[in-house]
């Protein structure tokens, strides 16, 4: 982990920030259930909820066909 300035923490952070805001955005939009769970799930663990994200909405969209 070693050490992480603070512009390190402050863009890390806001990247974060960013896509959860994207992903209740968007769940929202498509109507994909509890879209600030998703939201939070993404923000605090985005290298494991942003893909399981995406591939809820592929299930849900292939179930809505």
């Amino acid at each position: 982990m070693g050490n992480l300035s603070t512009g390190q923490f402050l863009f890390a952070f806001l990247a974060a920030a960013g896509v959860g805001t994207g992903v209740f955005f968007h769940a929202e939009r498509n109507k994909i259930q509890h879209p600030s769970a998703w939201a939070s799930f993404v923000f605090l663990l985005l290298i494991i909820g942003l893909p399981a994200y995406a591939l809820h909405v592929r299930r849900v969209r292939i179930r809505r066909r």
